[in-house]
């Protein structure tokens, strides 16, 4: 992958055919069709530098990290902390920001549980003001992603304090001022996406810390969607605790992030515990690590760490801010596209705000799933469903939508090749105009 310097502009269709080049399964036709991958927004695909470093990896350096003083032991471990460090700066972070986790819902869980375990008289003095009780408020948004709404249920049961949430309009979407009318005395905490993954809508999120800050809540970003596709410095931003996935991002499964102010770090509780995060272990009493190894209990995600180093070195070659601009544009056709073909519904902004590289609908008398395995039959793949965000299709008046969703290897010919298909859908399943 040769670099890219140009970051003013999006990608030309000659730079996303060498792009696209670097991953071997792009290469195959489905149903006798060319694959045209728009699930990006659920699992990206891999190049082949990301399989052949975590490969080298593996055949060359593995072996448990911070245990042993033998060779391998040494090359594992910094290979896995020279990786840390690479995944920190691509957020604007200093490496013991970064804590490994099993993905951003495990990411998200170790935040929440570890103010449950705040709240329950768990940590040190410093983890006191981040207890909840009866009284205080959560803050979320009606169009939350299961991961940061379901942990966020827990926590308010078990301490008793009330869950809130920013409803969205009619489009699926929210504002500001919306948001603003919510935030009080009583609010704790404060959590959303930055960009939803069903909407495409971008948050304001640097405004919404400030609100947040205001009255002295915690801030807590799901960056699952914006992490893998724009720049991104999570300490500008001001949020006290971010997380993201590695599959999402050209890296693999199995790994994620949480990002932590670190005078939020210091004060969380771990919420799980064990070996490798501990300093002093006696039959009466443990004493921790600091961060980020306070999180990192038992054995580690050494070869997906190098794995996704990797794929943070292959976006940045190619450039986030050119990567940004080749899928807002795509996201802009996407929806203007598919406003155009009667019977469909986009959820979400108008095709001139800037929104992501996704966009999700409904196609009126044609069941989400039937619109799916329609698409799949022409090569191409998209979601159906309810994406983890059952209240937001109740509260629009679904059961599920199409979503299709892009990465810096979506081509223009794909997009055109979806709503084309998109268009004979209600037809072939014989629904009147």
């Amino acid at each position: 992958m040769t670099r890219l310097t140009d970051s003013s502009v999006g990608l030309t269709d000659a730079e996303v055919d060498a792009i696209r080049a670097d991953f071997p399964i792009l290469g195959q036709s489905i149903e006798g069709e060319p694959l045209a991958y728009l699930d990006s927004g659920a699992t990206s695909q891999r190049p082949r530098q990301v399989l052949d470093a975590e490969r080298g990896f593996l055949e060359h350096d593995y072996a448990a990290v911070h245990r042993g003083a033998h060779t391998l032991a040494a090359r594992s471990t910094e290979a896995y902390e020279d990786a840390r460090a690479t995944v920190a700066g691509f957020v604007g972070a200093e490496a013991e920001q970064i804590s490994w986790t099993l993905n951003a819902t495990d990411a998200l869980n170790l935040v929440v549980g570890g103010l449950d375990r705040a709240s329950h008289g768990f940590g040190g003095p410093e983890a006191k003001r981040l207890a909840l009780g009866p009284g205080d408020e959560i803050l979320i948004t009606e169009a939350e992603h299961h991961a940061n709404l379901v942990p966020w249920q827990q926590l308010a049961r078990s301490t008793g304090a009330e869950l809130r949430y920013v409803p969205v309009r009619d489009d699926g979407t929210w504002t500001l001022d919306d948001a603003a009318a919510r935030i009080g005395p009583r609010t704790r905490v404060v959590a959303f996406a930055h960009v939803s993954n069903v909407t495409g809508l971008v948050a304001p999120v640097a405004e919404l810390v400030e609100l947040a800050r205001a009255v002295g809540a915690a801030t807590v970003l799901d960056a699952c969607q914006s992490a893998p596709h724009r720049p991104l410095d999570l300490p500008a931003l001001g949020v006290d605790a971010a997380a993201f996935s590695g599959h999402k991002m050209l890296g693999p499964t199995g790994i994620g992030v949480l990002y932590g102010r670190p005078e939020f770090l210091d004060a969380l509780p771990p919420v799980r515990t064990g070996g490798s995060m501990i300093t002093t272990v006696t039959m009466e009493a443990t004493e921790f690590m600091a961060p980020p190894l306070r999180f990192e209990a038992g054995t580690q995600p050494v070869s997906q760490a190098v794995a996704l180093a990797e794929a943070v070195r292959y976006l940045q070659a190619v450039g986030l801010e050119r990567i940004d601009a080749h899928e807002r544009a795509i996201g802009a056709r996407l929806v203007r596209g598919l406003e155009g073909i009667d019977g469909v519904r986009v959820i979400g902004p108008a095709a001139d705000v800037p929104r992501a590289g996704l966009a999700s609908f409904a196609v009126d008398g044609v069941h989400a799933h039937d619109v799916t395995q329609f698409l799949d039959a022409r090569g191409i793949a998209v979601r159906g469903g309810h994406h983890c965000a059952q209240p937001l299709h109740r509260r629009l008046g679904l059961t599920a939508s199409t979503r299709a969703s892009s990465y810096l290897y979506t081509t223009s010919s794909e997009v055109e090749r979806l709503l084309e298909a998109v268009a004979d859908v209600r037809s072939y399943f014989g629904v009147a105009s």
